[in-house]
């Protein structure tokens, strides 16, 4: 086990990382600090991070993952053991609108942090990543962590970029990190862009669900407590230098998944799924729109034992409750 008594969360505003910091000063076995450093640009919320502004553990600073001087002053007055960097952009299509911010955040943000832990060596790095840098699959197959990268979005290539920095650095320099992909979060508190909260907000509000081509676009879902509670693991107990693909085991194409929101909404709303299924619309397909994503999550449960909790209409139901409230 590794120690981790004082940690800095990059990007703890944000949906996962602030997932992560509740989890955290909610687990009995955990009593150290955290340092949250957040840009808090437009997808950061403190609201989800309401629980827990006013403990002892925990302090936010705000700032640019990019301000070395900054992140050094950290980790040397805080006496950080680990970082665990959330902090990117991360919305597929406003990485197709305008790649350069994705490239900003996503790799030389990443960059800086590397070289903080260059002077700081004793710090263990952990990177958090995306499947999409695997690029797109077919019907059949799932990737794992020796699958071949293959981005297709600008968003993807910086994750992608992303990750070979931190490995480039964990091999010249002897920094010890650990890198993790996930699949698809969805939960309570995320963003509103994304596709699973934009269809429950639109359905309360009765507006327009577009869905991208014809729906058949396959994802595997991960709910986002049951990803911090990964990350916590491979934190603890994953191997210097290795890679952990953590996947909800849950596949679904995006029109099925849109049925089964609609009638989970309906049988909270009270009101006939009809309503909202009236409310579909096909909309033109996003440029270079991958066919489908999943995960083989075989290696952190053989490894750490890790594996999801949350079955997706359990979830789904928690998220839909959570935004009507």
């Amino acid at each position: 086990m590794r120690p981790l008594e004082n940690l800095l969360v990059t990007g703890g505003a944000g949906f996962i990382g602030s997932a992560f910091i509740r989890y955290l000063l909610r687990l009995p076995t955990f009593c150290g600090k955290i340092i949250n450093l957040d840009l808090l640009t437009y997808a950061g919320c403190l609201d989800n991070l309401r629980e827990v502004e006013h403990s002892p553990r925990y302090r936010l600073v705000r700032g640019d993952v990019n301000d070395l001087s900054l992140v050094k002053t950290i980790l040397q007055q805080e006496q950080i053991d680990a970082i665990v960097h959330f902090a990117a952009e991360t919305h597929v299509d406003r990485s197709i609108v305008s790649a350069l911010p994705f490239f900003q955040t996503n790799v030389l943000g990443t960059l800086a942090l590397l070289e903080a832990v260059r002077s700081h060596p004793h710090v263990h790095f952990h990177h958090v990543s995306t499947d999409e840098v695997y690029g797109s699959l077919e019907e059949e197959g799932a990737f794992h962590e020796a699958s071949l990268y293959n981005p297709n979005s600008p968003y993807a290539a910086s994750k992608a970029s992303s990750d070979h920095l931190v490995r480039a650095f964990a091999h010249t320099y002897g920094l010890s990190v650990t890198l993790s992909h996930c699949s698809n979060n969805y939960g309570i508190g995320q963003y509103p862009e994304k596709f699973i909260p934009l269809m429950i907000l639109n359905c309360l509000s009765e507006k327009t669900l577009p869905v991208y081509g014809n729906g058949r676009n396959v994802r595997d879902w991960l709910y986002v407590e049951d990803h911090v509670e990964a990350l916590w693991t491979i934190l603890h107990f994953g191997q210097q230098g290795h890679t952990y693909d953590i996947g909800g085991g849950t596949e679904s194409s995006n029109l099925d998944l849109l049925h089964l929101l609609i009638d989970l909404i309906a049988d909270e709303t009270g009101k006939p799924s009809t309503v909202y299924r009236s409310l579909i619309r096909f909309v033109e397909d996003r440029p270079g729109h991958d066919f489908r994503y999943a995960i083989d999550a075989s290696k952190i449960e053989r490894e750490l034992g890790w594996r999801p909790k949350t079955v997706l209409r359990e979830g789904l139901s928690r998220s839909i409750r959570w935004y009507m409230s």
